[in-house]
């Protein structure tokens, strides 16, 4: 277990990140970022905390490790890892993605899977089973990048204008492999340890320089990281952004400038069908899509928390429509969290695994993609003008003139002018910043476009189940009414 310090010093490494068309020094110290470091220092610090031990950590045999790398062999170890998620999900709300327990929870889904590796190839196999072990033992942040640049998306990765467009193999020796392109969409890299590299994507033949599966750290020579916008450098004050400024949790594109990689960080080389099971013939889909789903839970009750504050706040929570609103984001999120339960109580031994039921997280996918866009629009208008007609900023309350004037329209049944601005100030961060509308792409797409969730949700519902009713209610009755053998029953 890393303390909070520990966790920043490792930051400290050299890595090479591009911003505002320059480099970035200490990325615990860059205003584009400090903010953001801090807040994931926090997640270790909590999970590291005494208090907190039982909670947050769990026994490998050799000692005490962060609960995130948990392998739960029954029902009742996932039930409490998921606890232990959603105590972390609720120390920024939902809205850091990409927190260390999403790579942790794929790293450990494809542990899970080992057998599948080990046919694969066995010394690819010892590599994954080592670096499991070193990133749980080291109590590693990991992100990942699985998606190539969108490009010309009419053409696969090997027919763009340029061949390492897309990050590929361009060489290979007895050390390693050489890799060279990009690669996206490094959610939270500027503050990550390492990063899983691969690709998600369905491939074809004759793309298999583009099919590997490895993982590096984040400074390793060569790995270029070219930051989005950063929305903490603009936020300004906590008061006036307080997710923003804190929680943004950046996206990067990573370029490989021939990055060498040694063979016992690669997982998988050279090998389209192997980079499709990895995820799909493993529980490491399941797995990591099951703790974003957890995560979302968390999210979706504070947006629903929101919605019911903004109702006090402008005193209508006694009309009969907005009860109705609310309770129709109350039954929307009682739904999540017990499709979380479903998948959960419906798991099943997959070895000397429990794990989450898959149907039941495609489900929750295809409809939360769905849902996320709705309670949105429902705090909008909930809020109408009240997220809009807000001070400048902080610094109007240390005016004196600006404060009383404040304090004259600023009106609230259920709290004062500060307060009001206060609250008012989080909700539109959440719901319509630049930062809030981020969120809002990203819950939409980060488990793929609407037609990959609803193919996932497709391909693993029980048609067979289903098609044997219709059968029975058919064998049911002929030609000459209901049979005897349907009556008998």
């Amino acid at each position: 277990m890393r303390s909070a310090k520990e966790y920043l010093s490792g930051l400290k490494d050299g890595r090479t990140i591009y911003i505002d068309g320059a480099s970035v020094g200490d990325v615990t110290a860059h205003h584009a970022f400090r903010n953001l470091a801090g807040s994931m220092a926090g997640l270790f610090g909590f999970a590291s905390a005494p208090e907190n031990a039982d909670l947050m950590t769990f026994d490998t045999g050799a000692g005490r490790a962060n609960r995130i790398w948990q392998l739960p062999a029954s029902y009742a170890e996932l039930v409490k890892r998921r606890k232990a998620l959603e105590a972390w999900a609720a120390l920024h709300a939902g809205f850091m993605g990409r927190a260390p327990d999403h790579v942790a929870s794929c790293i450990s889904g494809l542990y899970m899977g080992l057998d599948v590796f080990k046919e694969y190839d066995p010394a690819r196999a010892g590599a994954l089973e080592s670096y499991y072990r070193y990133a749980r033992d080291k109590d590693l942040y990991l992100t990942y990048v699985i998606i190539n640049p969108q490009a010309d998306r009419s053409k696969g990765a090997a027919d763009q204008a340029d061949p390492f467009l897309t990050a590929g193999v361009v060489d290979r020796d007895a050390e390693g492999i050489t890799i060279r392109g990009a690669k996206m969409l490094a959610t939270g890299g500027v503050v990550a340890d390492e990063v899983f590299v691969t690709t998600i994507q369905p491939m074809r033949p004759g793309e298999e320089r583009y099919a590997m599966s490895f993982a590096i750290p984040m400074s390793t020579k060569g790995l270029k990281l070219l930051s989005r916008k950063s929305y903490e450098n603009a936020a300004g004050a906590v008061f006036d952004n307080p997710l923003s400024s804190r929680f943004d949790e950046n996206d990067s594109v990573l370029y490989f400038d021939d990055v060498k990689v040694p063979w016992d960080r690669v997982f998988v080389e050279s090998n389209v069908e192997m980079c499709q099971k990895q995820f799909h013939a493993t529980p490491c889909h399941v797995y990591q899509n099951y703790q974003a789903m957890v995560r979302l839970s968390v999210k979706l009750k504070f947006l629903t928390g929101l919605a019911h504050r903004i109702a006090e706040m402008n005193g209508v929570t006694q009309f009969p429509q907005v009860r109705e609103m609310l309770g129709q984001l109350a039954a929307e999120t009682g739904m999540v969290d017990a499709l979380v339960a479903a998948m959960e109580a419906k798991g099943k031994q997959i070895g000397p695994y429990f794990i989450p039921d898959r149907h039941t997280l495609y489900s929750a996918q295809v409809l939360t993609q769905q849902l996320y866009s709705h309670i949105l629009g429902s705090l909008r208008e909930l809020a109408g003008g009240g997220m809009i007609m807000l001070p400048s900023s902080v610094a109007d309350f240390a005016n004196p003139e600006i404060a009383a004037l404040i304090g004259k329209t600023q009106q609230s049944p259920k709290a004062n002018s500060h307060d009001r601005v206060k609250f008012y100030k989080l909700a539109w961060d959440a719901v319509g910043s630049e930062f809030g509308s981020r969120h809002q792409q990203y819950e939409m797409f980060y488990a793929g476009a609407t037609f990959v969730t609803k193919g996932h949700s497709y391909r693993t519902y029980d048609w067979v189940g289903a098609d044997r009713l219709v059968q029975s209610m058919l064998d049911s009755y002929d030609l000459n009414g209901v049979s005897s053998s349907s009556k008998a029953a």
